[in-house]
């Protein structure tokens, strides 16, 4: 499948997730390189990854990726974490532009906390991957890594509920257990989870730090396309392009603004 760089050479950052949970991070990306087009796929008729086997996730990704290239993708961001941590070794072995990852941050959360227990709010397919227990292992020697399986919260966000008591209700049986583990940070392992914050920080005391990894994100999206001599010159003028497979007044929820162009499209 080794597809050629110059074959798909385009001129968009293409985004993809399970979702619209990926739009937290097309926005530090816009907000990072704002001469850059953007082309963001949300799948929400396939949401939520997390639920998926292994194949199935691959076979998503794999797909999203086939359609940003065809729409003239020159990188793309897996803003989804756990696309990235069962997929993207594969998608840069089989795909010749640069692909940007996601995963839970636990370094910064490490590097942050006092009492030494950290809590890591995500997806079960994120949290039983191998690139995620690597990660805590080189990065939280030391420290308790609380893991919390965020089960039935895309589902909620894609449905816009964000502030419904039902939202509330469940988060409230995720985060007790852990704050009875006397954690002060908690690294939200899922890009639809940065949504949440607000919600969490009225649930939360003072000491938790809540920390994402959307910034360090688009960080890095800048970084690699200097790096490759790709970035947009100062004179383009972008264009926000995002598709979704189900719900197109759901997604434009998340990214209302004048510039964006948001539409359905099946794939």
């Amino acid at each position: 499948m080794n597809h050629s760089l110059n074959q798909y050479l385009g001129n968009v950052v293409g985004i993809f997730d399970s979702g619209v949970g990926g739009t937290s991070i097309w926005k530090e990306v816009v907000k990072m390189l704002p001469h850059e087009s953007t082309l963001y796929l949300a799948d929400s008729a396939n949401a939520p990854y997390g639920e998926k086997s292994r194949e199935e996730i691959l076979r998503l990704s794999i797909k999203n990726t086939e359609l940003l290239l065809e729409k003239g993708s020159k990188i793309i961001v897996v803003a989804c974490n756990t696309a990235t941590t069962n997929a993207i070794d594969y998608l840069r072995e089989n795909y010749h532009v640069p692909f940007i990852g996601i995963e839970p941050a636990i370094k910064p959360a490490a590097f942050h906390t006092k009492t030494k227990k950290v809590g890591v709010l995500a997806t079960k397919g994120t949290l039983s991957s191998s690139l995620f227990h690597n990660t805590s292992k080189l990065f939280a020697e030391g420290i308790t890594v609380v893991e919390q399986e965020g089960k039935g919260l895309v589902e909620l966000i894609e449905s816009n509920k964000v502030y419904s008591t039902e939202m509330r209700e469940l988060l409230a049986t995720f985060l007790d257990p852990m704050l009875e583990q006397q954690i002060d940070c908690l690294v939200l392992g899922c890009t639809h989870y940065p949504y949440l914050i607000p919600v969490l920080k009225e649930m939360l005391p003072n000491n938790v730090t809540i920390i994402d990894s959307g910034e360090a994100v688009a960080r890095q999206t800048k970084a690699i396309l200097e790096q490759n001599g790709l970035l947009a010159p100062e004179t383009n003028h972008p264009k926000y392009t995002l598709y979704t497979n189900k719900n197109v007044d759901i997604l434009k929820s998340f990214v209302d603004g004048p510039d964006c162009e948001v539409s359905y499209l099946d794939f």
